[in-house]
């Protein structure tokens, strides 16, 4: 069996792909990704071929291609972000891209993360199956927006509108999400199958810092902002100011691309890195203070940990409020945030109560649901099926 995984530009994208990836290599099968051109050597790097194909455009540069997103935060701005980079340039870029390499290649199946939406369309104009790995939140409220763009590059593609939008999830949708974390007033599409998340962020060559061993006996609080949002150095530095003379030790991750030496000097206990990976640093954490993204969300939920949130874009403010609701985490706005609340958020997530017991509710829950292999089930039963599979 041939594999096509397609991917939008975004390590918070990758990641929740390439345990599944892993998992069919391993059983055998024949696997290859698609991504934008920038994109591609983060691909290679996990170990996949990985062909160019798509639009170079993330979250940082989507207003040079939808100017009418300047200026937008929160759901706002993910709403335009879905109509005009995902539904709209975004795969009348990827299709052709798509089309050209299967010509030759000829895959069995395409999988996509669920942001990616030239791979469903490739996949009907070709006549195979294909599934989406759900990597943000489910908001049926934006699929919405986007059926005239999406039926408007079905019709480029050569085929026939689709006025309801059975396509995205019309095979298979592979939930890496727990159902108890789930908003239950928001059921997902009846092709859904929950897997056990499997944090994945060995993207680089990166390890433990050397100081992590030496830590003194005090609570180890993170703060990350993840791999696209990290420009917002605000939220930085209110928590570095508001946590650098609490009795906790605080690591910072800003990312690849920033300077941690942007933040001038600081205490012994504030160490400010460029990434560490989470699966190697949350074993030893007590406390994660997070925009909010799925992935990190989580990987902090497989740990058990619990979460300040300060979301900001994206499907972030959707995982807020349900973190929040299901008692994991303290959430602040990004227009309130101040180095007072930081401290004070931080002090009554960390104390005696309720969060941390919710969290390890959480973790457990997920440790029961059934992983990878199960995905390479699923998979291996639409190639030869072909035909939609139903709940599990």
């Amino acid at each position: 069996m041939r594999v096509l995984f397609t991917v939008r530009p975004g390590l918070g994208l990758l990641h929740p792909l390439v345990p599944i990836a892993r998992a069919v290599a391993s059983a055998g099968h024949e696997v290859t990704f698609a991504s934008a051109p920038q994109f591609v050597p983060n691909v290679e790097r996990t170990g996949f071929r990985c062909v160019p194909a798509g639009l170079d455009s993330t979250d940082r540069d989507a207003e040079r291609l939808a100017p009418e997103m300047r200026g937008l935060v929160g759901k706002e701005r993910a709403a335009m972000m879905w109509r005009r980079i995902f539904a709209e340039h975004a795969p009348a870029k990827m299709v052709p891209d798509l089309l050209e390499f299967s010509r030759d290649w000829k895959p069995d199946l395409i999988v996509r993360d669920d942001l990616e939406f030239g791979g469903c369309i490739a996949a009907e104009r070709l006549g195979i199956p294909h599934a989406a790995i759900q990597a943000v939140a489910f908001r049926p409220h934006l699929y919405d927006l986007i059926k005239e763009p999406l039926n408007l590059r079905r019709v480029e593609a050569g085929l026939p509108p689709d006025p309801d939008l059975a396509m995205p999830f019309r095979y298979l949708y592979l939930s890496p999400f727990p159902p108890g974390y789930l908003n239950p007033a928001v059921p997902l599409p009846p092709t859904t199958h929950h897997l056990r998340p499997v944090p994945f962020d060995r993207s680089g060559d990166e390890a433990l810092p050397e100081w992590l061993d030496s830590l003194p006996k005090r609570p180890l609080v993170y703060l990350t902002l993840g791999t696209i949002f990290n420009y917002w150095t605000d939220i930085f530095r209110a928590f570095i100011e508001g946590l650098r003379d609490e009795p906790v030790t605080l690591a910072v991750t800003v990312g690849r691309d920033q300077d941690p030496g942007q933040f001038g000097p600081q205490p012994e206990h504030v160490r400010i890195e460029r990434y560490i990976p989470q699966t190697l640093l949350f074993p030893r954490c007590d406390l994660v203070i997070t925009h909010g993204g799925s992935g990190t969300i989580m990987a902090a939920l497989t740990h058990g940990l619990p979460m300040v949130i300060v979301p900001i874009s994206a499907d972030q403010p959707e995982n807020a409020e349900r973190c929040a609701a299901l008692g994991v985490a303290r959430v602040i706005q990004p227009a309130d945030l101040s180095a007072d609340l930081a401290r004070g958020a931080t002090r009554e997530v960390l104390g005696p109560g309720s969060y941390r017991r919710a969290a390890e509710g959480m973790r457990d829950e997920i440790a029961a649901l059934p992983g990878p292999e199960r995905a390479v089930e699923l998979l291996q039963r639409l190639a030869v099926d072909r035909r939609p599979l139903t709940g599990g």
